[in-house]
């Protein structure tokens, strides 16, 4: 957790999902309240968005790549810097690679470097409803919770696909109103 003299660091990991853009308006809204931002961004994730527009919200580098060089340490170097970790959006690949405990990827090396017993991790899904109820997808998400990870819930309504039902990522307010009653500042 944060100490008095720095302000709380949250990592904010995003995978390929259409609802990333509601993760930029969160994380927006998290570095005006005070949170220190940095973000680790899935290759399929910078197909909805660019590194550009991470960047100039946070004022950070955007981590993805495991082996860009001179980066080779960030999934231990981030997973000790960050009080909380929030994986938003979750999708179901995400889900169901995080449960397997592949690490392959920026992403999945991070989630095994990361010391779940000692600070919180946390997954957002996101996707459409049939891949949500899935029962691989719900095992994933069951797996995750009894290893300590916190399961966000879902927003239901009207999904990108056209679609209606559970599976939608929740909206930016709720996203921050979470990570800020875990990580103490409110916003003004």
């Amino acid at each position: 957790m944060p100490t008095a003299t720095r302000k709380p660091r949250l990592l904010f990991l995003l995978s390929g999902s259409i609802a990333c853009y509601k993760a930029c308006f969160a994380i927006s809204k998290l570095v005006q309240a005070g949170i220190e931002v940095r973000t680790v961004a899935t290759p399929s994730a910078l197909q909805f968005i660019g590194k550009a527009t991470l960047e100039g919200l946070t004022g950070q580098p955007v981590a993805s790549d495991l082996w860009e060089s001179g980066k080779a340490m960030d999934h231990i170097n981030l997973a000790r810097w960050a009080d909380l970790a929030l994986v938003a959006p979750a999708t179901a690949n995400m889900l169901n690679r995080l449960s397997a405990g592949l690490a392959d990827d920026l992403v999945g090396s991070l989630f095994l470097a990361w010391e779940i017993q000692k600070k919180p991790w946390w997954v957002a899904p996101a996707m459409n409803v049939a891949m949500f109820n899935h029962p691989l997808t719900q095992a994933s998400l069951q797996k995750l919770s009894g290893l300590g990870v916190r399961v966000l819930p879902t927003g239901e309504g009207a999904l990108a696909c056209g679609e209606e039902g559970a599976g939608r990522l929740l909206e930016p307010e709720q996203l921050v109103m979470h990570v800020l009653a875990e990580l103490g500042p409110k916003i003004a």
